[in-house]
């Protein structure tokens, strides 16, 4: 298959959606600027695109899922731009252009991430395709990932563990947290969503849970390789913060073996669908490959 097709096609879905949405006026004009700036500032459209994937994996058609997905993306770009902020790590730059806070000013890029997170859980709860019970797992399954027992668990412990010595377990509870839950739950969702079979949503959740952390080893290995033009933020920042990351602990090629290992592992959990996945096997690959 063509990945690079696949991708910019299910982006494009998401982007159509998010512009359609944000058309009309939701929020005060300045609020629904600095929330639409950030939203549109490019990315992979990483989660979203996994959601989709892995509802097509259960033979679904992706149209239908993409609302969800959408909403998966403001929850992600609200953590970015709270990420950003003086208070947290301070940058900017993302994805290329100067963060939110620099352009609106803190008070907004708060109200900005805020307003995010919020209106994705009003997304997903708005939906009469699916049924009320795959509704509520799902919302169960996002906010679990996005709040103080993953996504928000994680962010504490990375702040909590700047400058401090690096150790396997609290490196595992960042990354599993910080960056792997939302992912692992993207991938989740498609099959709750599409009502696959137990053994087929077990073996999404492995998936996804495996690119979840491949996914921020890589990031961790790119802070270090990449470049500041690519990667869409400066060069080095994990080490100038004392980030606690996987290079630092364990060194650049034991990092790039864990990556590797972690991939091998998503295409195994793979191995109970057919030809249908072959856009989530494709996916798993990239990422080893990926330069931002």
């Amino acid at each position: 298959m063509d990945l690079k097709t696949y991708l910019r096609e299910k982006k494009d879905l998401v982007d159509s959606f998010l512009v359609d949405y944000f058309s009309s006026p939701l929020a005060p004009p300045k609020l629904q600027e600095s929330l639409v700036y950030s939203l549109s500032a490019g990315g992979k459209r990483v989660r979203p695109v996994l959601c989709i994937a892995a509802y097509e994996a259960c033979g679904k058609n992706a149209q239908e899922v993409v609302p969800f997905a959408a909403a998966l993306e403001l929850i992600h770009t609200y953590s970015l731009i709270h990420d950003d902020l003086p208070a947290m790590d301070n940058d900017d730059l993302r994805r290329g252009k100067p963060t939110n806070h620099k352009v609106f000013g803190e008070g907004m890029a708060i109200l900005a991430g805020d307003g995010l997170l919020t209106e994705a859980f009003y997304l997903l709860s708005s939906s009469d395709r699916h049924q009320p019970s795959g509704l509520l797992k799902v919302i169960h399954e996002v906010a679990r990932a996005a709040g103080i027992r993953g996504m928000v668990g994680g962010q504490a412990q990375d702040l909590l563990s700047e400058n401090t010595e690096p150790d396997a377990a609290t490196l595992a509870y960042i990354h599993t947290h910080k960056t792997a839950a939302l992912i692992a739950a993207s991938v989740k969702i498609g099959g709750i969503l599409a009502c696959t079979s137990e053994a087929h949503l077990n073996a999404l959740a492995e998936y996804g849970e495996n690119i979840g952390l491949a996914f921020q080893v890589i990031d961790d290995i790119l802070d270090i390789e990449g470049e500041t033009e690519v990667i869409g933020k400066p060069k080095g920042s994990d080490e100038k913060k004392k980030k606690m990351t996987y290079p630092k602990l364990y060194g650049i090629e034991k990092s790039k073996e864990k990556a590797r290992e972690l991939i091998d592992n998503a295409l195994k959990a793979l191995e109970v669908f057919d030809e249908k996945a072959d856009p989530l096997r494709a996916i798993a690959r990239y990422l080893l490959e990926r330069k931002n």
